[in-house]
């Protein structure tokens, strides 16, 4: 896979869009009382819908991360269809050997975008990576006008460096993130979620400190990004995005550290942002939706 998309690929090339969520986002289920936007018209799913091409889209939902796929599937089909879209796929994967079967290549290949649930990051590569099903999934996002969605683990598994666990409690110390190999959909950004309630902050500012030429996101719950063609994102959502640039890192002494010992950065820039702001992945230009302006 590392050919399609090996860090180095010219972004114009993209022609798909991707959307990471931070988890526990809105199903229409009065369950997510938090949020704070009307699930038909602003709800995160909403936005994938649409992305799609509307409510006679065809969406995969794949639950290969989950431990409770049927059941995680069925309210994917539940709030899907409360949107209107009732043209859903369920790519169950309980293992490698599912995973590039002709029943699943044949729906990956026919839809207009693809879900992945929440769950552990790491069953998506281990059962994803390097299949066939993830070349088809990586070669339409960058030729044709294909959506990948995730949440939770389904968005950490996008990245090229994933976070693949770590402490939360350990703050700012060597050793507090495992970093992993992901589907190397962006090759740019390394996202964490549930990052407010959680307290992620330590295990992402760490991520930076070992790869400084990418940036970290932490997306809140029921909040996200699209991002078009790998260049820019705009948030979308009920909650906050915070990013960490260190590529102008003037003091990073990572490398050098002992595990547990705290770490030293300086001159990492840190936004604050929520939905209808935007970023430019190249050049980190920051376009902030005016306080009078409505939800986009």
């Amino acid at each position: 896979m590392r050919e399609i998309f090996n860090g180095q690929m010219n972004k114009s090339n993209i022609k798909g869009t991707l959307i990471p969520i931070g988890g526990n986002e809105d199903k229409g289920d009065e369950e997510n009382d938090f949020n704070k936007l009307d699930f038909i018209e602003e709800g995160i799913l909403a936005h994938v819908v649409r992305k799609c091409g509307g409510k006679s889209a065809h969406i995969a939902v794949v639950t290969a991360a989950s431990g409770i796929p049927h059941k995680v599937g069925e309210n994917y089909l539940q709030a899907f269809d409360t949107l209107g879209c009732d043209n859903i796929s369920l790519i169950h994967i309980s293992g490698r050997k599912d995973t590039d079967s002709k029943k699943n290549l044949k729906i990956i290949s026919e839809v207009d975008g693809v879900m992945f649930s929440g769950g552990d990051q790491s069953k998506i590569t281990a059962k994803i990576a390097g299949t066939q099903f993830h070349q088809i999934i990586a070669e339409r996002y960058r030729n044709e006008e294909f959506v990948i969605a995730g949440t939770s683990a389904g968005a950490m598994a996008m990245s090229e460096e994933m976070i693949a666990g770590g402490s939360s409690r350990e703050s700012f110390i060597k050793g507090a993130v495992i970093m992993d190999k992901g589907l190397n959909l962006i090759s740019d950004l390394m996202i964490d979620t549930h990052f407010i309630r959680r307290g992620r902050f330590g295990r992402l500012a760490e991520s930076v400190a070992k790869f400084p030429g990418k940036i970290g996101i932490g997306l809140a719950e029921d909040t996200g990004l699209i991002v078009k063609e790998g260049k820019k994102f705009v948030v979308i959502g009920s909650g906050m995005i915070i990013v960490f640039d260190g590529r102008n890192l003037m003091h990073n002494n990572e490398q050098i550290l002992k595990q547990g010992t705290p770490m030293t950065m300086t001159n990492l820039v840190v936004h604050v942002l929520s939905n209808g702001d935007s970023y430019h992945i190249q050049d980190g230009k920051v376009d902030v939706l005016p306080v009078s302006s409505p939800f986009i």
